[in-house]
């Protein structure tokens, strides 16, 4: 068994550099807009209109399926939410 060390579970998982940045990424999001939509306390069908999908969209994404969500699809959602999104770009180490 391998005793390497990853600093991200997708570090560990995705097959490059790149899928586990866009995988950070994504998952950063979805965690963002299901404490926003929890802590307003809207049921799925009213983050559903807020956010401009239909609810079984706000019920995937609730559930953490990751992978039924682009990035820029998961950015309008959050700008939609009245969340403000933004990126850092960094040399990478």
């Amino acid at each position: 068994m391998s005793k390497e060390t990853f600093a991200s579970v997708w570090d560990a998982i995705e097959d490059t550099p790149a899928e586990a940045g866009n995988m950070k990424l994504r998952s950063t999001l979805m965690m963002a807009l299901e404490k926003h939509i929890r802590a307003r306390g809207w049921t799925q069908a009213e983050a559903a209109q807020r956010l401009g999908v239909t609810q079984p969209r706000v019920s995937d994404l609730l559930r953490g399926k990751i992978n039924l969500f682009a990035l820029d699809t998961l950015v309008n959602m959050a700008v939609a939410a009245g969340l403000h999104v933004e990126v850092r770009v960094s040399e990478a180490a």
